[in-house]
């Protein structure tokens, strides 16, 4: 009950608005057509005109014709004219016609719904009448059809208004909810269809609000767990230090010190990239480029290290629209993830579909489980015992792909490695965006 009377007053005091503009457009129209009638009255569309015309007229002739001359303009000018005495028109009880005639020669006489026009005959005791004719106004039949239009039209908003009104107030309920921080609510389906795009843009602010504070949350704690580990070694590499009185001892624990602070640089320098790569999307400077020239450059970058890289290059040299600079940082990155999870053979192909170009890069390590699938491609994310903390790395590489490929309208997805581990491939349009 209490939900109906809020939803009750935001509807009715809308519906009030527009029905109460409703009524004041047709006062105003009532006003406007009353000034036209009081206008034309006065005037009565020259019929005053006419009258002093038939009354010259009418005196160039003989006292004995006027009323044969009348009766003949009546014929000829299709209008209710006659000859009567000011006397006939004061016994019919019009108050102050001979004053009002003798001051201006015609007047315009209105009862209820006629309305009739008298003018004296100058140094005569006749009168030249016309009328009583009806009254030029609304009909009662268009007036009763437009009070059936705005009683027609009020149904309309009420049955137009009432679900815009009952979803904007559930609306309003889950803002209210969302801004208390429950993040997973979000607005019903809407009855009416004009609010549908509201809805679907608040569910969409929603969805991407959450996921950005999870982000968040999942950011923090996996910061403070790779910070901890390296600050915990360290602090007892220290306690370890100061007692340590052989100087190969102290050595060792001076060069595990080192290598935790170089952990720490690393991992601050990659958190400032993917933090650079989250913020917000650069200016990429899109062209045409042959991606053998790029697999190929990746490759000699990591010629000298103990594995076996190779290239499978398509029969026809693959041109695509791309950012250069990032897709050979997202590629970087492939290669060194193949590198530090396979077993010594790093293999990348690149092939082209209809619409799409496609790079991958397999190795014949122990692959990627399935269970982690849809999550290996989230920032701190890593694999099973196969692909943990011990290669090194802190679970960003791949995360930087997949925010390069989202930049280029693509996608990044593993597959099953012809090599027995894991397949990773990036792909996006070959004409670009």
């Amino acid at each position: 009950m209490k939900t109906f009377v809020k939803i009750g007053r935001s509807f009715l005091s809308l519906y009030f608005l527009i029905t109460l503009t409703f009524i004041v457009a047709s006062w105003l129209l009532d006003e406007v057509w009353n000034s036209y009638m009081e206008q034309d009255i006065e005037s009565y569309t020259g019929y005053k005109t006419m009258l002093h015309a038939i009354g010259d007229y009418v005196t160039n002739h003989p006292q004995e014709e006027w009323q044969q001359v009348v009766e003949n303009a009546a014929i000829r000018y299709h209008l209710p004219l006659s000859l009567v005495k000011i006397a006939d028109i004061e016994s019919q009880g019009i108050a102050g016609e001979r004053r009002l005639l003798g001051a201006g020669n015609t007047y315009v006489y209105i009862e209820k719904d006629t309305v009739s026009l008298h003018h004296l005959i100058a140094g005569s005791e006749f009168v030249i009448t016309l009328g009583p004719t009806e009254m030029p106004t609304r009909p009662r039949a268009e007036t009763m059809v437009r009070v059936l239009v705005l009683i027609a039209l009020a149904v309309m908003i009420l049955v137009w208004l009432w679900p815009i009104s009952r979803d904007l107030h559930a609306l309003r309920k889950v803002t209210k909810e969302f801004g208390t921080e429950h993040f997973d609510v979000r607005a019903q389906k809407p009855k009416s269809i004009m609010m549908a795009g509201l809805v679907h843009g608040f569910n969409a602010m929603a969805e991407r609000i959450k996921d950005l504070v999870d982000a968040h949350k999942e950011l923090t704690t996996a910061m403070s767990h790779e910070l901890r580990t390296p600050l915990a070694r360290s602090k007892f590499a220290l306690q370890m230090l100061s007692h340590a009185s052989e100087e190969t001892k102290r050595q060792k624990y001076v060069k595990q010190i080192c290598g935790d602070i170089n952990e720490l640089e690393s991992l601050v320098n990659e958190l400032l990239e993917y933090a650079s790569l989250e913020d917000d999307k650069p200016k990429l400077n899109f062209g045409e480029h042959n991606l053998d020239d790029i697999i190929s450059r990746q490759i000699g970058l990591v010629g000298g290290q103990c594995v076996q890289v190779s290239y499978n290059a398509p029969d026809i040299p693959v041109i695509a629209d791309c950012d250069r600079l990032y897709i050979e940082r997202a590629l970087s990155n492939y290669i060194s993830n193949a590198i530090k999870y396979g077993d010594g053979l790093v293999v990348i192909s690149c092939e082209t579909t209809e619409q799409d170009c496609v790079i991958k890069v397999e190795d014949n390590g122990n692959g990627v489980d399935t269970c982690i699938e849809n999550t290996l491609f989230d920032a701190f994310s890593r694999a099973d015992d196969s692909r943990n903390k011990e290669t090194g790395g802190f679970g960003l590489g791949l995360a930087i792909v997949k925010r390069v490929l989202e930049w280029h309208g693509g996608r990044v997805y593993t597959e099953k490695s012809r090599l027995g581990g894991a397949c990773f491939v990036m792909q996006w349009p070959i004409k670009g965006q």
